[in-house]
């Protein structure tokens, strides 16, 4: 069962909240991150990517860079910009999409979370369940991070399956005055909500205590490096008793049915020496092809596939023969990889191969045409993975291909704070 516990939580102050509030250190380049923070001292992204105070040929993952972060948070928490709560608290956190570019296609969505410290054992375990493998060498920079700010300060977004009693609770909740409520930049609306007392929060501890598992639905990285720190720190402290702060990380578990995940779209530099004919006569051996010229393909439905090849857009129906009763195989960007990127592009190993780049559906499909147009040679469309799947892969303990999920509205980084 999951240990979802209250913590002693570090935020900003109510009139600087909107200023710090940042989107996730890792959907920034190096040099966006730079221009993300230009004129924006409080920013968290500030700490969250130190680098940007140096010039930007100092080397990011120097000592020096890390100290830096540490030392800009401890600064901050003096001056006043950050509290510390003094009891353990959760928090009920509702993001709702008003305005910018998301609201194109998700105006009006609305998500509402329990922000809380999950278990390092519950990780270990396998209570927490995974859906992605991680990467070292992504894992270092945070772990890093981590260990020498000394505080997780991105949350991961973990899901839950429907609980009627969690529900009424966080309704009860919202009923009552938030303690933050601003617009981000994007469009999005925050709202937080305090839950401190016994009876809240024991009523929310007991009814997590009653959730099998939950799953990682973005943060997989994050999750891991807490976790190699958690591990670290217990080296170092073989007395630990399990109830220290490092043997939890900050997390915001939300019910599956308020999470919309978006499409993850693919486009390739080349046809591997195909030509546009020919790389089509090889699609159609695992799709039913239909060529719609400047008709731009959304899939609707699960086993159709959109493609931007040459200047014209097809819609491409997977063959029944060629989708497996598998909950990943049968996954539509499996399909894609094992019928097309591996076996005919050539690109066998997607994390790594520098051919192929990974669009968020956010971005649309003029994206994709504006990239083949640009020098790629191919982009798709895909329909959706969906939470269920997600759930189902994460139960049968696999693993889905890289890239496979995009979660938007993104928690933002800096609202909740978590001292290890």
């Amino acid at each position: 069962m999951a240990a979802v516990k209250p913590f002693m939580c570090v935020r900003p102050n109510k009139e600087v909240v909107c200023d710090v509030a940042a989107l996730p250190y890792d959907v920034y380049s190096r040099d966006e991150a730079r221009k993300a923070v230009a004129g924006k001292p409080l920013s968290f992204l500030n700490i969250d990517r130190p680098e940007t105070q140096f010039p930007e040929d100092h080397d990011m993952y120097a000592d020096e860079v890390y100290e830096k972060a540490s030392e800009m948070l401890e600064r901050e928490i003096r001056e006043g910009i950050f509290t510390e709560e003094t009891v353990p608290c959760y928090y009920v956190y509702e993001q709702t999409v008003e305005a910018g570019t998301l609201s194109d296609i998700m105006k009006g969505h609305s998500q509402t979370g329990i922000v809380a410290c999950s278990s390092v054992d519950d990780y270990l375990s396998g209570v927490i369940k995974k859906h992605e493998n991680t990467t070292e060498e992504k894992e270092k920079d945070r772990i890093r991070h981590v260990d020498t700010v000394n505080a997780q300060t991105g949350p991961i977004f973990l899901a839950y399956r429907s609980n009627g009693e969690l529900k009424s609770l966080t309704e009860k909740i919202k009923s009552g005055e938030p303690l933050y409520d601003f617009r981000s930049d994007d469009g999005i609306r925050h709202r937080v909500w305090r839950v401190s007392g016994e009876g809240l929060t024991g009523a929310i501890e007991k009814c997590f205590a009653a959730v099998p598992c939950t799953y990682i639905a973005d943060g997989h990285h994050r999750a891991a490096s807490a976790v190699r720190v958690a591990l670290k720190r217990r080296k170092e402290n073989p007395g630990y008793t399990g109830k220290e702060p490092f043997n939890f990380f900050l997390s915001v578990l939300f019910p599956e049915e308020e999470l919309t995940i978006l499409p993850y779209n693919r486009a390739v530099k080349d046809l591997a020496g195909l030509t546009e004919a020919e790389f089509l006569g090889k699609m159609k051996k695992s799709f039913y092809v239909k060529q719609l010229g400047d008709h731009a393909v959304t899939p609707e439905r699960k086993g159709c596939i959109g493609m931007y090849l040459g200047k014209s857009w097809y819609e491409l129906t997977v063959r029944e023969e060629c989708r497996p009763d598998d909950p990943v195989k049968g996954l539509d960007v499996s399909v894609l990889q094992d019928r097309v990127l591996g076996p005919v592009l050539g690109i066998t190993n997607p994390r790594a191969d520098k051919r192929i780049s990974f669009v968020g559906g956010i971005r649309g499909t003029e994206e994709l045409v504006k990239m083949v147009r640009g020098g790629y040679a191919v982009s798709w469309s895909m329909y959706p993975t969906s939470i269920r799947e997600l759930f189902q892969v994460a139960d049968a303990g696999l693993l889905m291909p890289p890239k496979s999920t995009w979660f938007e509205p993104k928690l933002r980084s800096g609202i909740f704070i978590h001292r290890i």
